[in-house]
Formats: C-alpha cells, structure tokens, sequence
C-alpha cells in the first residue's frame, strides 16, 4: 500500500458527493443547505448505488483500516449504513451514528433484516459526537467532515472520546474544481486545512493517502 505525507499538496480531483442531510443554523450557501435539495430516500438511493461502489471502493478501504475485530468503532455521519455494515461484518462493534431521524430509522430495518447484532444506533446532535470518553478505538467519517460546523471543537471531543490508541479516519474529497459530479467546490476543504483544523482538536500524528481512491484522501490522524 502506497502512502504519502502531503501536508502541503496542491489540490487534485474530486467527486461524485455522498453527503449527510443536516440541519441547523447553516449559511445559504453551506454544505448542509446543499443537502436539503434531496430528499433522504433519494440519498439513500444514492449512498447505496453501483456508481458510488465504484468510486468509493469499499473493499480497499476495509483492507485499509485493518483488523477491526472487536474494537469499537464511530462511524460518524452513518446515513444508510453503507460503511456500517461493512464494519460490523469485519466483527467491529459499531455506533452508527447520525444527526438524522430518518436514517437511523432506516438503519434500524436495516440492521433486523441483515440480523446485525453488533450495531449500535445513535441520533447525535449537531455540535457533539456524544462518545463517552476512551470508548472508540477508531472514529470513521466518510465524506462528512466538510459538514461540521465548528470542527476543532468538535473534534477535540472526538479525540477524547478514542482510547489512548485509538485513531480518526477522515475520507473526504479532493479539493479541486471542472467535476461534473459531486458537490460544488465551496464546499470541499483541502488535505491542508483538515490536518490544521485537526492540530487545533489536539491530534499530532498524520498518515495522509492520496493514491488509494481516485477522488478522495485518506487522513489518519492519533
């Protein structure tokens, strides 16, 4: 696996958006009012299609993240569960976490259908990961990170919320604009400013992927 510390990259592609419906005092322009244009089973539609398998590359992620077997994980933003699912199918004990009402009701069929006993559901409000402090041993956001409002705070909860080895993935799209798909280039923040936004909530170790995916970058941060 090809790794690359890029702290200070020039911004490459990016993406077909699959993004978190959200709420709150958001400006008109923002990510999450970008959102609300669509409906949650039209993102769910989304979030779930062969043209997102085809980008997001699930299977390389998985092999990527490792062996998560009984370690506790937060997949922050979880929507439809896609990567929540795949967690727990890998043995992790996973809180799929959302702001939404909607997706955690899908989930929650979700979960009896597939007869999944190691998924957790929790409706998180909009400025607080609600984990208690060391319970994750990995924090997953795919594709949300430019969502949250306020993100050093945010994330300093999140970084005491990991146990003392404990890790945040961040996946996220490139920075960079003449995509016909994905979400408008405003919205998208740079492998820079992540890696800054998250010193400032007290992480100091950076493992930063630009060449697993084809349209977005990996930051494991500790």
């Amino acid at each position: 696996m090809s790794l690359a510390i890029l702290l200070g990259m020039a911004t490459i592609n990016t993406v077909m958006a699959q993004e978190k419906k959200h709420n709150g005092k958001h400006g008109e322009n923002s990510a999450n009012e970008y959102m609300h244009h669509s409906s949650v089973d039209q993102l769910v539609k989304n979030f779930e299609s062969p043209e997102r398998d085809a980008y997001q590359q699930p299977d390389k992620v998985m092999e990527y993240l490792g062996d998560l077997k009984g370690k506790t994980v937060m997949d922050i933003g979880a929507g439809s569960g896609y990567f929540s699912v795949k967690l727990a199918d890998k043995g992790a004990n996973v809180i799929a976490a959302d702001v939404d009402d909607e997706f955690q009701q899908y989930l929650v069929q979700r979960i009896a259908n597939n007869n999944l006993k190691n998924i957790e559901l929790r409706k998180i409000p909009y400025d607080d990961p609600s984990l208690k402090a060391g319970e994750a041993d990995m924090v997953l956001i795919v594709n949300t990170y430019h969502h949250i409002e306020n993100r050093p705070d945010y994330f300093a909860k999140v970084n005491k919320g990991l146990t003392s080895q404990g890790e945040l993935v961040v996946i996220d799209f490139f920075k960079a604009d003449g995509i016909p798909v994905g979400p408008p280039i405003g919205h998208k923040l740079s492998i820079d400013q992540v890696v800054s936004e998250l010193k400032k909530a007290g992480f100091s170790s950076f493992e930063v992927v630009v060449d697993l995916l084809p349209y977005q970058y990996i930051i494991r941060a500790k």
